[in-house]
């Protein structure tokens, strides 16, 4: 009886612990609600194997104190007015107009310039595709006609100099709607098609009427239209604003329609206040356009170089803010610029308009901390020795500005007309290249951190480089270490990539190291791996 009782409960809790097992397997392939988070694996045990092929690679990335990367800004200006540079004449094939921008170009790149200052607007018309105003006859010999084989100049202009490292600013005459150099004004000519708001200056030339809110609404298009369709760096206007005095053979600015119809409003300012304040108001709204527009382009002007006879003590000479009505003094004063190149086109040894006393009295009045970039006379400044003349004038600068130095020379021809003028730049000043300078009060998203790969191709490494946010690039910076100590080297956009010997003049590649520049001048941090 009592083995019959323990065979039977065997039995049943035999059975018992089977229907659970198996009740429990069920409901664990049975889905549901993922209330819980599914649960971490946990990492793999560490190699224990002595196979060197199955032990992680060493990270050679590290932190060090690279070099600071020279900076200046190095630009000329190259005019379409009267073909003064380019294109050199009306009549050039389309081929010949693209060579001779790629030699200017090439030209700049070899002597380490990094800006271009190009006219694409010399006289209410244009060398790029407008809606809004005529081809120029200084690109075509006819208002009105575009290039044949049809092609956009400043769309050209823009792909080659950024190829070469180089900016590209857009220089716009505001006011000037016809030069006498520019053939008779045809229908298509803004002379005809704004008749109502130009102005006939007795020396041939016609001139927008600063004052009239429609001069100002079409010219703040332009810019618009401009900024808005080209991938340009800068916005540059020039030192015309109202005209020089000659230009209507001394009599005054016929402008009585506007400055009548502002008397008659109650308007209380001198008639000299009035022009200067159309003009401020103008220069204001165009600076805040472009960087409502977009941000990082930016706006320079190059006035005429003296404010006023007197400023400062000892200076004579013409005055924008009387002739010109141009008070540029303000414009810097209140920072409506981001870069500013007054035209201090006289000698350091001038009596009545020194180089050196003229650069650190319109130092003193930048009072927002612009960039300022002076513009040197060296197509043909009075002196004997031209090239070193321009060479002392660089050097004064850099003592005079620091850190931030910067010069445009007028004009590209005067680079090479004189023999000598590249050479003692090239073996000088300008012997190693330089970014521009930071732009730094318009703010900018930083750059990430490049990617770095570094392939050992026994007498070589073999380089290579890229960013999350390649769009908003526009240089590299390479650093190379030999025997300890640094090598730097600007690069272009399109350059990823580098084979770089390790072994140099008897000396040893330890390191390699890369950072990028937005279109601002700013870095990004670097990433630095060492060469085993």
């Amino acid at each position: 009886m009592n083995t019959l009782k323990i065979i039977v409960l065997s039995g049943f809790f035999t059975s018992f612990i089977a229907c659970s097992t198996q009740n429990s397997a069920v409901k664990a392939s049975t889905p549901v609600k993922n209330s819980t988070k599914p649960a971490i694996p946990k990492p793999p045990l560490p190699i224990t194997s002595t196979d060197p092929s199955a032990i992680s690679p060493k990270d050679d990335t590290f932190r060090t104190n690279l070099p600071k990367i020279k900076r200046e800004f190095r630009g000329a200006w190259i005019a379409s007015v009267a073909n003064i540079n380019w294109p050199s004449r009306n009549n050039l094939s389309v081929d010949q107009q693209k060579a001779e921008a790629i030699s200017m170009l090439d030209m700049l790149k070899d002597n380490n310039f990094n800006a271009v200052i190009f006219q694409v607007r010399p006289s209410a018309d244009a060398l790029y595709t407008s809606n809004l105003e005529p081809w120029s006859y200084f690109l075509t010999g006819q208002t009105g006609t575009a290039p044949y084989p049809n092609y956009d100049p400043l769309q050209f202009w823009i792909e080659e100099s950024h190829k070469r490292g180089l900016e590209l600013h857009v220089w716009l005459n505001p006011y000037r709607a016809h030069h006498s150099n520019g053939g008779s004004p045809n229908s298509l000519s803004m002379v005809n098609k704004l008749s109502d708001i130009v102005i006939r200056l007795k020396n041939g030339m016609y001139w927008f009427d600063p004052a009239d809110p429609k001069t100002q609404g079409h010219v703040s298009n332009v810019v618009k239209d401009i900024v808005t369709r080209y991938d340009i760096d800068a916005v540059h206007f020039d030192d015309y604003f109202y005209p020089y005095a000659t230009y209507n053979k001394g009599a005054d600015f016929p402008d009585n329609k506007n400055w009548n119809a502002y008397v008659s409003s109650g308007g209380t300012l001198t008639r000299a206040d009035w022009r200067r304040d159309n003009v401020n108001k103008f220069v204001e709204r165009i600076y805040k356009e472009i960087h409502a527009e977009k941000n990082y382009v930016r706006f320079g002007i190059s006035p005429f170089g003296i404010w006023k006879p007197g400023y400062p003590e000892g200076v004579v000479g013409s005055s924008q803010y009387d002739e010109l009505y141009a008070d540029a003094k303000l414009w810097l004063n209140k920072g409506w610029v981001d870069y500013f190149s007054p035209q201090l086109y006289w000698p350091i040894e001038s009596k009545g308009q020194p180089f050196e006393g003229l650069l650190n009295w319109w130092k003193s009045e930048n009072t927002m901390n612009r960039h300022l970039w002076p513009g040197l006379n060296t197509v043909e400044i009075k002196t004997s020795d031209r090239p070193t003349e321009i060479k002392n004038q660089i050097e004064i600068s850099r003592q005079v500005l620091g850190k931030d130095a910067g010069e445009i020379h007028w004009s590209i021809a005067g680079l090479t007309k004189n023999a000598n003028m590249l050479p003692t730049l090239k073996n000088g000043p300008y012997k190693e290249k330089a970014l521009v300078p930071k732009t730094s009060w318009i703010k900018a998203v930083p750059l990430q951190t490049p990617t770095l790969f570094i392939n050992d191709n026994g007498n070589s490494a073999q380089v290579s480089w890229s960013v999350k946010n390649i769009k908003d690039v526009f240089q590299w910076v390479l650093f190379t270490q030999y025997n300890g100590i640094w090598e730097t080297e600007i690069l272009t956009l399109d350059q990823l990539s580098r084979e770089i010997p390790k072994n140099k003049v008897g000396k040893v590649l330890n390191a390699v190291a890369i950072k990028a520049i937005d279109r601002l001048g700013n870095e990004s941090d670097y990433i630095a791996k060492k060469i085993q």
